[in-house]
């Protein structure tokens, strides 16, 4: 198991997924606060076939974490169409014994969910307490797994984002920067909206709010606190676009650092002409307000992470 001893007071961190997307920005981030324990997956595989999550029962119980930081997730949005059961293992199964852990040892649950959660009618942005409808079984799975968190007793904070992105694995920016190197048109869909999120946004965020908690505990139990200021959040790139959008201001911001590179041209298509194994919500719009509000975070602008992201592809 990789441990990074860290420089901080909030005791040892439990993160899951630190070879993901956030994950990694967070492997990077967290020893700030305290030391922080990896597995692998080898150590720790959150899709138990076996059901019984003895591995990561067990982790737990030896690391004693203060916070336990589940950026692990099944992804695969149109595989999971297919196999609903590994999805719904990872995404829930795995979250509820993460959940009854944490409140057998009174530490904090930091997990991500997803825009996914709703079913995209209406074009104004989602607030934490809009009824929830996911169209597809990832989104299904992740809205199980909110409410397995919930429902475990732990004391817990849930950032619910969007579109996630970075510089490291598959994501959609580097699959369209790649494409738009082979071809000289790319076809995108330009009817779904809602906001990129970088994923070193996201993690400095998530440390941000931590480090907010451990500040206002004082003294008292550290699940009492978060408590008190954790629960679901909102947590998605500021502004909006489409996958279109994206795509668009992703090849015309490469076109401006690299003048002579020849890229594609990117046309915008409807969600109808481009048919998926799982249906995708039309209004991802997440409303970031009360992570404002409550912890004076505000996310960046996806245009401006964006540009942050390009400058070390």
């Amino acid at each position: 198991m990789g441990v990074l001893a860290g420089s901080g007071t909030a005791g040892r961190i439990l993160l899951t997924g630190a070879s993901g997307q956030v994950g990694g920005e967070l492997l990077g981030l967290l020893p700030s606060l305290g030391e922080v324990a990896a597995p692998g997956r080898g150590e720790m595989d959150l899709a138990d076939e076996a059901g019984n999550f003895r591995a990561l029962r067990e982790m737990i119980r030896t690391v004693r974490p203060r916070w336990i930081v589940n950026s692990a997730a099944y992804t695969a949005v149109d595989k999971a169409e297919a196999e609903p059961e590994l999805a719904y293992a990872i995404n829930r199964d795995a979250v509820r014994v993460i959940g009854e852990e944490a409140q057998k040892i009174g530490a904090a649950v930091v997990h991500f969910s997803t825009d996914y959660v709703f079913d995209g009618q209406g074009s104004t942005p989602y607030v934490e307490t809009d009824a929830t409808g996911p169209l597809n079984e990832y989104g299904k799975s992740k809205l199980a797994g909110e409410l397995a968190l919930t429902e475990s007793g732990a004391a817990h904070v849930i950032f619910r984002t969007s579109w996630v992105y970075g510089a490291r694995g598959n994501n959609f920016l580097r699959t369209i920067l790649r494409l738009a190197r082979e071809r000289e048109l790319l076809r995108v869909v330009g009817d779904q909206h809602g906001a990129p999120t970088w994923s070193g946004d996201l993690a400095a965020m998530t440390v941000a709010v931590m480090r907010h908690c451990e500040t206002e505990s004082d003294g008292e139990p550290l699940s009492a606190t978060v408590e008190r200021w954790g629960g679901l959040y909102h947590a998605a790139g500021a502004g909006e676009t489409t996958w279109h959008g994206f795509a668009s201001e992703a090849v015309r911001q490469m076109r401006e650092r690299k003048p002579g590179l020849r890229l594609a041209e990117i046309e915008s298509i409807s969600t109808a002409e481009y048919p998926t194994p799982a249906r995708r919500p039309g209004n991802s719009r997440l409303n970031c307000d009360q992570l404002t509000s409550r912890f004076g975070w505000r996310m960046l602008e996806w245009q401006e992470s964006l540009r942050r992201v390009l400058a070390v592809l």
